[in-house]
């Protein structure tokens, strides 16, 4: 091999071992955002839905009522119902309030249920379009199944009649009971109507006021909040969208309506990539369930956790007299107390930089659920853990 091969031989090693050494210096990518559509990350004020709410009977049902001297407004609705259709059932004097009460108490009702009747009214609904109701049992019904809602009306917060529901309820449980024994699976004291009410008014609803709308978002972020102003400027052109706080935008919008529904529809489809959400740890203390999102972080720490548990077992003692005695067996409860601490020694928490890392480190602990909510508050308290705690 002649000098100068040598030489751009070494020159080239040199080159690669550089190149080698600067890729492994660089650090790892981070992930790209993922971009989402506006209509994911915000919402239009003024469009929103309004809850109904109405009280109603549901007929029909198989002996699975409500019990009438447990539920007297069951029978006090049905009488005024009846009323209402020209049917009296007290044949006594309208002016005795007693022969009243008293004809009331005498009806025995297995068939009929007091419920409450709810359903959304969602935004731009006119008048004859058809909306779900759920109808929930009041009382103490045993079964909804096979039921039929009575026309109910369904009013909003001003106290006007919006829709009116009636139709047959549809029930996903099932149960049976004989002799004191008794099967159910689900829920039995709740349906729905599907498409069961009909809307009767409708609710004025104006997005646009003096030439403008606004955007609310759904989880209130600066950043988010700058980058949608960016993305509809750069869509629409400079001036369109104003930021009024971290979760207000203001938006100039067209004057015609028919312009509006094509702005909106434009503007729903921007593609608008969110900033990284903030280090939150979410601890279901119903269940127990412990959920956190990518953002959380470690510090070096370290951690002693010791269960304490308490056991009582209760034996029965058969005390028997003697043959012809005349004494009684007595029968006495011997119980035995066990009280146990676990030794809870010390570990060493390493510190995590990605959720992987938490992860890893958490599980060292070998800690159930409920033991890990205490010690990540107790992480959080001491400064250890990178996260904001929520508690549902």
């Amino acid at each position: 091999m002649s000098f100068i091969s040598f030489r751009r031989l070494r020159h080239c090693g040199l080159v690669c071992l550089v190149f080698a050494l600067a890729c492994g210096a660089l650090p790892p990518a981070a992930p790209a955002a993922h971009a989402e559509r506006l209509k994911d990350l915000v919402a239009i004020q003024g469009v929103r839905d309004n809850p109904l709410i109405g009280y109603g009977l549901v007929v029909g049902l198989d002996g699975t009522g409500d019990q009438t001297t447990q539920t007297p407004f069951t029978t006090q609705t049905l009488a005024n119902m009846l009323a209402n259709l020209g049917i009296s059932i007290n044949n006594q004097s309208a002016g005795s309030s007693n022969n009243s009460t008293s004809a009331l108490t005498s009806i025995q009702l297995k068939n009929v249920a007091a419920v409450m009747v709810t359903a959304v009214l969602p935004p731009f609904a006119r008048p004859g379009e058809a909306i779900d109701v759920t109808v929930s049992s009041l009382g103490n019904a045993k079964s909804l199944r096979g039921g039929t809602l009575l026309l109910t009306p369904m009013k909003g917060a001003d106290g006007s009649v919006y829709a009116l529901a009636q139709g047959n309820l549809a029930v996903g449980g099932a149960g049976a009971s004989a002799n004191g024994s008794r099967v159910q699976v689900n829920q039995l004291a709740a349906g729905r109507i599907a498409a069961g009410a009909i809307v009767e008014r409708s609710v004025q609803t104006s997005i646009t006021q003096d030439g403008t709308m606004q955007l609310e978002l759904n989880d209130m972020d600066y950043d988010t909040t700058q980058r949608i102003v960016a993305a509809v400027n750069n869509a629409f052109g400079q001036g369109t969208a104003t930021p009024l706080d971290g979760r207000t935008i203001q938006l100039r919008a067209p004057a015609d309506p028919a312009q509006q529904v094509s702005f909106m529809a434009q503007l729903e489809d921007l593609d608008v990539k969110p900033a990284q959400a903030a280090a939150k740890v979410v601890l279901n203390a119903r269940t127990g369930s412990i959920v956190m999102n990518q953002m959380v972080t470690l510090e070096n720490c370290a951690v002693a956790h010791g269960n304490l548990s308490v056991v009582v077992n209760t034996t029965p003692v058969v005390s028997q007299p003697g043959a012809f005695s005349g004494g009684q067996t007595v029968v006495a409860q011997q119980s035995q107390i066990q009280l146990k601490q676990d030794n809870g020694a010390m570990k060493y928490v390493k510190a995590g930089a990605n959720l992987a890392d938490v992860v890893k480190a958490l599980n060292a602990l070998g800690a159930t659920p409920a033991d890990l909510m205490s010690i990540l508050q107790a992480m959080k308290a001491a400064g250890a853990l990178r996260a904001e705690l929520e508690i549902i």
